[in-house]
């Protein structure tokens, strides 16, 4: 048996849920930048996002950056979070691009480039509403003109990202806005901006149904490609696959034991209250995970199995309809919260179904020992 708890990701799958994006989008002009960073950077996973088509990636920890370098991951390498003061070399270095927000880091980012001998590339992201990063519109005509004074630092495009922090949907309103600011740029400044991106997987509805996507031509795709859902409603996406990435769980006690706790009850541990139930007795399955692993309430047990809650190490589910014993295993569709968690434990084991479909002889072949570095 294999261990558990452990995340299984396919390949296939992947690069299925790639392709099926990339292509409607291409006929739309629309480049996709593969998002990496829920994977912590893994190799495997790149190769197969530029195998179905991406034209870059993009992560926001410059050590996923790192390792797919490490690897010899052939793409242009962005990250995506904007830069700290810090690690201003290690970004120089390894990433083609970064997305920017604040000058005092552009004047950083300029003096490493110039001492390395290099010219980074540089994408200022605007806010449109979301309220997580992002340069004013009204402030974004002058940060161009103090980013165009900075030695080896090209302007290489103006971007915004939206449904993540505050949850604002992209739409032809804000998604028009960002056209219009890159064409006022181009025609203040004289340039080109080779890079207007629309966001994320968030802003998927908008740009497959528009009937006009304006300057934008590029999307950074992350979830749908992963879990083959939109992050607005957390719906399914037509013709994508829920399950190239799952969660593997062991029972570890299966007992009938009553619906409702006894005696004085205040908080959980991570400050719930058990849910109510009328039901008298119910057969409860502990598996092995909680919170230190995963989100438990990201899990999507199968028919029969209901999660009811969780502490640290220990994940309770009502398994009445559904035949188990101890030792068994209880395969889970992921969120994306899940995903997160899952791939940066160290106690969740992460396995992957080597890609069946040929890659181009530069991108190399698929590592086939099942194990993702972390």
């Amino acid at each position: 048996m294999m261990t558990a708890p452990r995340l299984e990701i396919d390949l296939d799958k992947i690069h299925h849920n790639a392709r099926a994006l990339v292509e409607p989008l291409a006929r739309r002009n629309i480049s996709v930048t593969g998002v990496t960073k829920a994977m912590l950077g893994s190799p495997d996973i790149a190769r197969t996002l530029l195998d179905a088509g991406t034209t870059a990636l993009g992560d926001s920890r410059i050590e996923n950056i790192e390792v797919m370098r490490r690897s010899g991951v052939p793409a242009p390498m962005m990250l995506i979070r904007s830069p700290m003061l810090s690690q201003v070399d290690q970004v120089v270095q390894h990433c083609d691009m970064s997305f920017n927000t604040e000058l005092d880091v552009l004047s950083a980012l300029s003096s490493a480039a110039t001492e390395a001998g290099k010219t980074h590339g540089v994408v200022l992201m605007v806010e449109l509403g979301d309220l997580r990063e992002g340069v004013m519109p009204g402030d974004l005509e002058n940060t161009v003109r103090e980013t165009l004074r900075f030695p080896n630092i090209a302007l290489r495009g103006i971007g915004t990202n939206l449904a993540c922090h505050s949850g604002v949907v992209p739409d032809a309103k804000n998604m028009a806005e960002l056209s219009a600011l890159a064409d006022s740029i181009e025609a203040t400044f004289g340039l080109a901006l080779g890079i207007v991106s629309g966001g994320n997987s968030g802003s998927l509805g908008w740009a497959l149904g528009c009937p006009d996507t304006g300057r934008i031509n590029n999307l950074r795709l992350g979830e749908s490609i992963l879990l083959g859902r939109e992050p607005l409603r957390r719906s399914p996406l037509d013709g994508l696959l829920t399950d190239a990435v799952t969660l593997v769980a062991e029972v570890i006690e299966l007992k009938v034991k009553p619906s409702q706790p006894w005696g004085s009850v205040e908080q959980t541990a991570f400050g719930a209250r058990p849910p109510a139930t009328d039901r008298s007795f119910i057969s409860r399955a502990i598996l092995a995970i909680g919170h230190q692993d995963t989100d438990p309430y990201g899990l999507c047990p199968p028919p029969g199995i209901k999660v009811l809650g969780a502490s640290s190490d220990h994940l309770v589910t009502d398994s009445s309809g559904y035949r188990l014993d101890v030792g068994s295993e209880v395969t889970f569709e992921i969120n994306y919260s899940a995903l997160v968690r899952a791939m940066t434990s160290p106690f969740v084991a992460k396995t992957v179904k080597a890609q069946s479909v040929p890659q181009p002889p530069s991108l190399g072949r698929s590592r086939t020992d099942g194990h993702i570095p972390t």
